[in-house]
């Protein structure tokens, strides 16, 4: 069970009113297409670090970028068969572009570039070309054949597989598929699993798991679960030597200059990570993250593997990523000051007292700068991580958390004076409130999330951790930010000094249960279900909250003027049934209860009121945003001196397509077909 992103925030909710020229915001936004527009993060005190700090940042760097392919793969087994189409075409090409055909598979090469394939990078849905099956074999067929990597020739062939999954709204419609009552491996676009069925994949890791292993590992965490020649059902491990073997050798590589410039217990973790890498073992995972764990002390910090599970329709399976940075020194004062009072929050939480941590265990947390992003954190990236994943290792050795500072503050900047606040928020007190105080709630949200929600309470005895199944990661997201919410408000963060006012609280609630009532469902396709596990986690925690507390009007739907809004009349109330809710996830994923989990989510967190709904799309639809957004990387460049690097410079990337065409070029490794 994947339990450690927390949403990216929806990004049009800045918490800024006051309008800016766009030549600012010009700054910060590169590219805009379909929903989604793509921003550059600035990587503050970089040109500072010591040398040997950033040849660590520069080398992780590489390996971070080198396992772009395997996600590509992970997502859909023709999705680099069809970028590598696209992208021959769209570089040698001769014909006319300026037409809307021509605009119209420029747009699609944009969003495949984005979501890392063919399906929507947070909706899962396929999205469909905007330009005629004939279009696009005119352009194939114009294009020099020379243009095309050898291992997608012959073209005839290639093209009679591709353009069905292209064009065919009905062939790997939905990435992740998590619909009740169908097999979700069947029903879902993923490249985790080949020839199998759901009932075979639960069946094969059900045997494997000894309910008595005090130290589980993640079984299945790395490896394609396939049928061999014979029909058995095999693991197809991602190692050297297995698959994906060229990409992860490129990114041992890295890893290994990365452990020459390396110090300590960070050269240990990183040396750790290789030996998984080569072996594929999971014991050697486990090790690896035990050892990142308990590494608090180094500057520079990185994820880099097989991680999260929310690709997964059964939660087994890790999307690959990575990700570099380094402590924001000054903004970490405010987590570790949270961090320190671990386990006062866990001892005052209002969860029942047996699932309760006696001793919480090694939580460290930190804000940090992005150095750069990979795999499944690019180009749409968290804003808070939390890890590792592993239950016992959390119990056991802590959790490591992460708020990342210059990715939140590059949001906002972008964000600043769209009128999305005056457009959706009623009250002028609650405006001014979020004006003065959406700032710091929001990153102490994500701090009180990462930090102490997902590291807080135990499992029964008994309990894996994988009981919930495809509803574990949205219940485990709601408990973690619910425990969030119900400490914003509490008088500790005051006497703590991490908050400045015992109301600033409020801004917080009031955009909660209006984002998870209305504004996010612009993420949502008219008559499509909530199925994304943030959006459920949310929309859960906001309907159930709005339900129990209509008999006192503690939150309303009021209607003005033919629009809805979302008002929150009691604050204190609302804060006493976020405990109740936390309180109930918590004894549900402490007991495993399936079905109280799956009754909680499939009644408030998926089905949206299509009234509501068409409402919510008219008037977002008015500002002209785009609800989603994601990022271009810097580039690091090597300063030589007589063979030796003397420096590394930051270089600010302004081209969202030369950068996408950059990494294709140095940083494809895998065949079109694995």
């Amino acid at each position: 069970m994947s339990i450690s992103i927390a949403a990216s925030a929806l990004v049009t909710s800045a918490c800024h009113e006051e309008q800016e020229p766009k030549e600012a915001q010009a700054r910060w936004i590169v590219d805009r297409f379909d929903d989604i527009k793509v921003l550059r993060y600035e990587v503050p005190g970089f040109a500072e670090l010591p040398l040997d700090q950033k040849m660590l940042v520069y080398y992780l760097n590489q390996a971070a970028l080198c396992g772009r392919d395997i996600l590509f793969d992970q997502n859909n087994k023709y999705n680099l068969s069809i970028r590598r189409v696209l992208e021959a075409v769209y570089t040698d090409y001769p014909g006319d572009r300026t037409t809307p055909e021509w605009q119209a598979f420029e747009k699609y090469l944009k969003k495949v570039w984005f979501a890392n394939g063919i399906h929507h990078h947070y909706s899962t849905d396929k999205f469909m070309p905007e330009f005629s099956r004939e279009y696009f074999a005119s352009l194939v067929e114009a294009t020099p054949s020379t243009a095309f990597p050898q291992d997608l020739h012959p073209l005839p062939e290639l093209m009679a597989a591709i353009t069905p999954v292209m064009f065919d709204s009905t062939l790997y419609a939905k990435r992740v598929n998590q619909q009740e009552g169908i097999d979700m491996i069947a029903g879902s676009a993923s490249n985790y699993y080949d020839g199998v069925t759901q009932a075979e994949a639960e069946a094969f890791y059900a045997a494997m798991a000894d309910p008595a292993d005090p130290e589980p590992v993640s079984y299945g965490l790395n490896s394609q679960l396939a049928k061999d020649a014979q029909g058995r059902i095999v693991e197809r491990v991602w190692r050297v030597g297995g698959m994906y073997s060229p990409a992860i050798e490129k990114i041992v590589y890295w890893l290994g200059k990365a452990s020459g410039v390396a110090e300590g217990r960070q050269k240990e973790t990183i040396d750790a990570l290789i030996s998984y890498y080569r072996t594929g073992d999971l014991r050697e995972y486990d090790r690896y993250n035990i050892l990142w764990v308990q590494d608090t002390l180094s500057h520079v910090d990185f994820i880099n593997g097989f991680t999260e599970t929310y690709g997964d329709p059964l939660g087994y399976k890790a999307s690959w990523e990575g990700l570099v940075n380094f402590r924001d020194d000054e903004a970490t004062k405010r987590t570790e000051v949270i961090s320190d009072s671990a386990q006062w929050f866990e001892d005052h939480s209002p969860v029942d007292d047996k699932y309760k941590k006696e001793e919480v265990k090694g939580v460290s947390a930190k804000v940090i700068t992005a150095a750069i992003l990979g795999g499944d954190c690019y180009p749409a990236t968290p804003i808070g991580i939390n890890l590792p994943n592993a239950d016992w290792i959390r119990k056991e050795y802590g959790s490591k958390s992460v708020t990342i500072q210059n990715i939140t503050h590059a949001y906002a900047e972008a964000a600043r004076g769209n009128g999305f606040m005056e457009e959706f928020m009623l009250r002028p007190e609650d405006r001014d409130r979020i004006e003065r105080f959406g700032t710091i709630c929001d990153d102490l949200h994500t701090d009180l999330h990462e930090c102490l929600g997902h590291g807080s309470g135990q499992l029964a005895p008994g309990v894996r951790g994988d009981e919930l199944k495809n509803y574990g990661s949205t219940l485990e997201e709601a408990r973690a930010d619910l425990f969030a919410l119900y400490y914003l408000a509490d008088p500790k963060l005051v006497e703590l000094g991490v908050i400045p006012d015992p109301e600033a609280y409020k801004a917080e609630y009031a955009t909660y249960m209006m984002n998870g009532m209305m504004t996010q469902l612009t993420r949502i396709q008219p008559g499509k279900d909530v199925e994304e596990a943030h959006m459920r986690n949310r929309k859960l925690i906001a309907e159930w909250c709005y339900e129990r507390g209509r008999t006192d009007s503690v939150v309303v739907r009021e209607v003005r003027d033919g629009k809805t809004y979302i008002v929150v009349n009691d604050f204190e109330k609302l804060r006493g049934l976020f405990g109740e809710l936390l309180r109930e996830i918590q004894r549900i994923k402490s007991e495993g209860d399936f079905k109280a989990g799956k009754a909680l989510v499939e009644t408030y967190g998926v089905k949206v009121d299509p009234e509501l709904h068409a409402e919510v799309l008219e008037r977002y639809g008015r500002l002209n945003l785009e609800p989603y957004s994601g990022f271009v990387n810097p580039r690091y460049r090597p300063v030589m001196e007589n063979g030796q690097i003397i420096d590394v410079q930051i270089e600010y990337v302004d081209d969202y397509p030369a950068q996408m065409l950059e990494y294709s070029k140095n940083y494809s490794f895998l065949p079109s077909r694995n």
